[in-house]
């Protein structure tokens, strides 16, 4: 079983949770980049890439019979943050898309560069999966 929380008196965030609660079986999903299983860049478009790497986490979930209403947290590492605000239309679309109304603990953080030179996102997940 999951529960969002936010402090009395917060401002409800949009997109994500500021606490979630959960009891049940972790799953611990390594960070995704916007390349397929066969480690393939079909596009250098940042929100084709965050779909790709999204895709990629549901796929993992499944394999660990998880669903994406079993996330808890995301962590999103971009390499241009103004890119990422530039295009949160198309990031919310193919998110809800992809992963439902799922809005767990998130944080996002900008970095110099990714280990794969085109990789412009990843994000690595945790889910719990209920007993």
């Amino acid at each position: 079983m999951t529960e969002t929380f936010n402090p009395d008196g917060w401002t409800r965030p949009k997109g994500y949770s500021n606490v979630v609660s959960a009891r049940g079986r972790s799953v611990f999903i390594a960070g995704q980049i916007g390349w397929t299983g066969e480690e393939v860049f079909e596009t250098d478009d940042f929100v084709g890439q965050v779909r790709q790497a999204l895709e990629n986490i549901k796929a993992c979930l499944e394999a660990a019979d998880a669903a994406p209403e079993h996330l808890v947290r995301l962590t999103w590492y971009v390499t241009d943050k103004q890119e990422y605000l530039s295009s949160l239309p198309g990031v919310g679309a193919a998110y809800r898309d992809i992963l439902g109304r799922v809005f767990p603990a998130m944080a996002l953080v900008e970095v110099s560069a990714l280990v794969e030179n085109r990789a412009k996102v990843e994000i690595e997940a945790t889910a719990v999966v209920p007993d």
